[in-house]
């Protein structure tokens, strides 16, 4: 009797000593595989931080707050100066079958801008969605209604322009090679000196309106087309073409039959991302029968996205005049645009845009 009850005992006792053993075992085994999914969380985390760190957009990063110019467009002002250092420029047809343009800059601080020329109520809708510092020399009455009315951080250069040539203290002056109106010039330390007085933000942590990506777009599908060649008709005497450069993947633009180029460094005006968006333009009857334009903005807007020697068919969305233009594919993607500068030409809605070979 005495021996089974010992028997029991040290059965006991092994079992206990064998689940201590064991729990601990599984413990420590538990313990290891959480420490390795600690490790591989980590690791997940940090290659998805070198994957952010290694997406290097050179055409628009850091903070600094863009400043968006109006750029005069007669031919009388051409060569305009420093296009080609802009991230996005902005052309719409203005009175008398002319268009304007709106060049955008940021991290930039180019010694020559222009010339610069008034303000259309209109192109505050794509500065207030770049949340720009809006810089012109003078105003529409709609513009001038309109900046009071949304609070456009905007620098007028008739308080500052001295009607003359360039000196040492200069903030606007009048080129002496061109002919007023065509010659009013600024720069953009000028530009940042004056709003840094008037208390705007210089930097921003507003989001890119496009969606930059560093792999290389490629246009395909049913919908893709070869896109060599683009023509966008502003008006009966207004005309814009883009010739493909296949070596440089870049457009050359062209402007009332002229090859542009920039007044600075003589380059040809080129670019690599062309979006072409179709929008109702109308006269304003506003009384002082200077065939001042309206143009919508807002709304599903049909337009081209051309890149790399290709163009799609696209829906330009935006909901406000203040909210950003969402541009997707006829899928509903948001497209993907390629690293480097973009023009966005807001065509009238009957343009005959042609995309050829």
């Amino acid at each position: 009797m005495k021996k089974n009850v010992l028997i029991i005992v040290v059965i006991a006792i092994v079992a206990l000593v064998g689940g201590l053993f064991f729990y601990k075992m599984g413990f420590n085994v538990g313990e290891d595989l959480k420490e390795k999914d600690n490790v591989s969380d980590v690791a997940q985390g940090e290659s998805e931080k070198e994957v952010v760190e290694e997406k290097n957009i050179e055409i628009f990063n850091g903070n600094e707050r863009p400043i968006a110019f109006m750029i005069d467009n007669n031919t009388n002002a051409q060569p305009q100066a420093s296009l080609n250092s802009t991230y996005m420029v902005y052309e719409i047809i203005v009175e008398g079958n002319e268009s304007r343009l709106m060049a955008l800059f940021k991290g930039k601080d180019c010694d020559s801008v222009g010339p610069i020329r008034s303000s259309r109520h209109y192109f505050l809708d794509y500065a207030m969605e770049n949340d720009a510092i809006y810089a012109h020399l003078g105003m529409s009455p709609q513009a001038d209604e309109q900046m009071k009315t949304f609070k456009i951080n905007n620098i007028n250069g008739q308080a500052y322009d001295t009607g003359a040539a360039r000196t040492a203290t200069s903030l606007y002056w009048r080129a002496t090679h061109k002919n007023a109106p065509h010659n009013a010039y600024t720069n953009i330390p000028s530009i940042k000196q004056i709003a840094k007085d008037k208390g705007y933000s210089l930097t921003t942590d507003q989001e890119s309106v496009l969606n930059y990506v560093e792999e290389e777009v490629v246009l395909d599908g049913e919908n893709a087309q070869v896109a060599n060649t683009i023509t966008i008709p502003y008006s009966s005497n207004h005309k814009v073409k883009y010739e493909y450069d296949e070596e440089t993947g870049r457009y050359t633009r062209y402007s009332k039959g002229r090859l542009m180029k920039d007044e600075v460094t003589g380059e040809k005006v080129t670019t690599k991302n062309i979006i072409v968006t179709f929008a109702e333009n109308y006269t304003l009857n506003d009384g002082e029968n200077k065939g001042r334009q309206d143009v919508v903005t807002v709304g599903s807007l049909d337009g081209y996205y051309i890149t790399n020697g290709k163009a799609i068919k696209i829906k330009c969305n935006k909901e406000s005049r203040s909210a950003q233009t969402q541009y997707v594919d006829l899928e509903g993607n948001e497209i993907k645009v390629n690293d480097g500068n973009t023009w966005v030409n807001v065509c009238p809605i009957d343009a005959n845009v042609t995309i050829a070979e």
